[in-house]
């Protein structure tokens, strides 16, 4: 495996998660992921994040959308309510 790719695995179980910015600081300084770690790194982010996901109710997702209505885009109250609502729809 390349040197982005074990930087990259090893930021993602220190952190529990990746941003795009990590990845695309993490792979220009030490080179681009090959398809199959690309591939492997998804997996393994997508298993973290399943892992980690905190159980959503509806009355939770409930509020949360009212507050996307209602709370400036980009606040910190809308950037909470945008991610109970994710978790919630992508089955949490």
């Amino acid at each position: 495996m390349s040197a982005s790719f074990d930087k990259l695995k090893a930021l993602l179980e220190e952190k529990g998660s990746l941003e795009q910015a990590d990845i695309e600081k993490i792979t220009k300084e030490h080179g681009e992921l090959q398809a199959q770690e690309a591939m492997e790194l998804e997996s393994l982010r997508l298993k973290k994040g399943k892992e980690t996901r905190k159980e959503v109710t509806m009355d939770e997702y409930l509020e949360a959308t009212k507050t996307l209505d209602t709370a400036e885009e980009g606040s910190e109250e809308y950037k909470k309510a945008e991610e109970i609502v994710n978790a919630f729809e992508a089955g949490g």
